[in-house]
């Protein structure tokens, strides 16, 4: 099976590598970089230094910088494509695969920045709707991190799609002996799980950086998941998606792990870093701090209340400190816990 990834982040790059190190060698693996540069030291070095370091390349993994649109592009001889963008070029890879007949997946999680006659942003499968319509498409979400999943310490994710040979290209694709991948037809509800995690480990991360203890953290998790199923139903998902990988398995990962990149920008923000300086310090994408924002404006315009969330983003406007975050959510009124 030949797969492109279309961009060498480290989420990219990990995919890359363990699906051309699966035993047998029944894939082919060609990761594409959109800067040259960058594509030239990881073919001479046979590794990522910038983003993933010292997880060497499999022989059956290349790399490659062709333009999307000429005559080498890795996508012309695929079997499945996979995009490794973050959520802000989405919109403009799609569009350059257009016309492209094999399955066609991405990655990333989040809405995108509103765009105009879209308020309150767009998830992955609706930017395709709007600019490539006649593709194949999916998403592969899933609690995962990157150095585990390129070190082969066992994963789990999960392939969705509206279509069946988007879900059966990705089980075939990326399943094996440390990875497992599930399919799951609700692409609604696993991509608003990806999305809204990433705010709420924010939320978690600044809970723990503050010392707030574990009951707090828990309760976090507890009433964000609550948060974020409402969310879904109200865009279409299925409720018993946000009891599986997507939902609270990336949720619980996300907001508790150390290699949570969300969860880090809450510790900072609670040490009294600026975000600006709290971003620069990851050296990576964290996209919680983009998709905040975005994922409140939905909610409002379909008259979701998603408090944790709200206070995030007033968070990270400087509309609150740290404290008055943690004090306006325990100053709320009571509520029965009913979604």
């Amino acid at each position: 099976m030949r797969i492109a990834i279309l961009g060498a982040g480290a989420w990219g790059t990990a995919l890359a590598i363990n699906a051309a190190g699966q035993p047998g060698g029944r894939r082919e693996v060609t990761l594409w970089a959109r800067d040259p540069q960058q594509a030239q030291t990881m073919a001479e070095q046979r590794e990522n230094a910038r983003y993933l370091p010292g997880h060497p390349f499999p022989p059956t993994l290349s790399v490659s910088h062709a333009a999307l649109d000429g005559p080498h592009a890795p996508q012309r001889d695929a079997d499945l494509v996979v995009i490794g963008s973050p959520m802000a070029a989405l919109r403009g890879v799609l569009t350059a695969l257009q016309g492209v007949v094999v399955p066609v997946v991405w990655i990333c999680k989040g809405f995108e920045s509103p765009q105009a006659g879209a308020p309150g942003g767009l998830l992955g499968h609706e930017v395709c709707a709007a600019v490539a319509p006649g593709l194949k498409a999916g998403v592969l979400s899933g609690p995962s991190f990157a150095q585990e999943v390129a070190r082969g310490q066992p994963t789990a994710l999960v392939a969705a799609s509206d279509h069946a040979a988007v879900r059966d290209a990705l089980v075939a694709g990326f399943h094996g002996p440390t990875l497992r991948v599930y399919a799951n037809e609700d692409i609604v509800g696993v991509e608003v799980g990806g999305a809204v995690k990433n705010v709420l480990a924010i939320a978690t991360g600044l809970c723990d950086g503050l010392n707030l203890g574990l009951n707090a953290r828990a309760a976090l998790v507890t009433r964000g998941l609550a948060e974020m199923t409402r969310l879904g139903l109200a865009l279409g998902a299925r409720a018993d998606t946000f009891m599986g990988l997507s939902g609270l398995g990336d949720l619980v990962l996300t907001a508790t792990g150390d290699l949570s990149r969300n969860r880090k920008v809450g510790q900072l923000l609670a040490q009294g870093l600026s975000l600006s300086q709290a971003v620069a310090s990851l050296g990576h994408v964290a996209e919680g701090v983009y998709s905040a924002r975005t994922v409140v404006q939905r909610a409002r315009v379909l008259g979701i209340e998603m408090p944790i969330s709200e206070a995030v983003v007033a968070l990270l406007e400087g509309q609150l400190q740290p404290a008055q975050a943690v004090a306006a959510l325990m100053g709320r009124d009571p509520k029965d816990e009913a979604l």
